[in-house]
């Protein structure tokens, strides 16, 4: 079953509070989506860690529920 965009940014904003997310369907099917992410939390962290905070906010369910995820994300300053 589809992961709703709603549910996807309530996850990510329950992880990281100060998060601006803006969720984009890219094949219009509830399952492909992009994800920009914007947090204080990521100052300080390599690419590939702000990547895993951003996994880890979604519990498991990249590969399941939500198939794919092309994620950006970055810091207020460099969004």
């Amino acid at each position: 079953m589809p992961m709703p965009a709603s549910e996807i940014e309530r996850l990510i904003k329950a992880a990281l509070p100060d998060a601006e997310v803006f969720i984009t369907d890219l094949a219009g099917d509830g399952d492909h989506y992009r994800a920009q992410v914007i947090s204080e939390a990521f100052r300080g962290k390599s690419r590939v860690q702000q990547h895993q905070l951003v996994y880890a906010s979604l519990g498991g369910q990249v590969g399941g529920a939500l198939h794919a995820l092309a994620l950006e994300t970055a810091t207020p300053e460099t969004a």
